[in-house]
């Protein structure tokens, strides 16, 4: 999916997904509504628990998410963590409370309100082992061979270069560090109209990849072992396709290993 993503240019999509996200961010009015509660349930749906909830700033849950990558990826004291789209940082401060003091979490959006809102976060409750800067998923601004594991939640979907996000997780990660990743896919094909709809990229629909499509990008780019932890419907699309939401884990590994 390079150059023009359901006849739009990627950077128009990418400009509609920052403005809506940025608006997110500003009033906390997300697809569950913007109430706390309303955040608390969207969450608990998604498989987080209250004790999760009361382990992070309120502030930090949007409601936004289609998982927890956080729970199946067997986070370890001492870890660098990185998010790919941690929006306010909900899954960057669960993380940081499992990685201990030792370890790190870094959280990149392209959403300047977003990343405002976590550093806020962030400095009011006195984390000293998360940070959040600026960036695109598709250009990564991590060094080589640096991170153990990374997770994302319901993000890789709204990227009109898929490809480009999975080859840059594999740069990134360190040889034997893994990702685990909670993502919307299809099975059945959308219409074009869904395609072509900015509001649908931006509401993690329009931009969804068939279910072997996105399990393919993943090994193009050198991972091994990719496999789907779990999966559920989502949301019945139309007549053709069904939202499936699921949880992948993949391994950066050297030598002769099964894909």
């Amino acid at each position: 999916m390079k150059g023009t993503a359901g006849n739009h240019p990627q950077k128009e999509i990418k400009e509609f997904v920052r403005k809506r996200y940025g608006e997110i961010a500003r009033t906390r009015r997300s697809c569950c509504g913007s109430s706390t509660r309303a955040h608390a349930d969207a969450a608990l749906s998604m498989g987080y628990s209250e004790e999760d909830l009361r382990n992070v700033p309120e502030a930090s849950n949007m409601g936004l998410g289609c998982g927890n990558p956080t729970a199946l990826a067997s986070l370890k004291e001492g870890e660098t963590v990185l998010d790919l789209g941690s929006g306010s940082g909900f899954d960057v401060f669960l993380a940081a409370k499992r990685v201990g003091p030792s370890g790190e979490v870094i959280g990149i959006d392209m959403t300047e309100e977003m990343v405002l809102k976590a550093k806020a976060s962030a400095s009011k409750y006195r984390y000293k082992n998360v940070e959040f800067r600026l960036g695109e998923i598709e250009n990564l601004p991590i060094e080589d061979n640096s991170i153990d594991v990374i997770i994302s939640n319901c993000v890789i979907n709204l990227s009109p270069d898929k490809e480009k996000v999975f080859q840059e997780a594999y740069r990134v990660l360190k040889t034997g560090g893994r990702i685990m990743i909670s993502d919307l896919v299809t099975e059945g094909e959308l219409p074009e109209s869904i395609r072509k709809s900015f509001d649908a990229w931006a509401g993690c629909v329009a931009g969804a990849l068939e279910k072997n499509q996105y399990l393919t990008a993943i090994k193009r780019a050198g991972f091994k072992n990719v496999k789907i932890v779990s999966e559920r419907t989502f949301s019945e699309c139309c007549s053709q396709a069904q939202i499936k939401s699921v949880q992948v884990e993949a391994y950066k590994r050297t030598g002769r290993t099964k894909t």
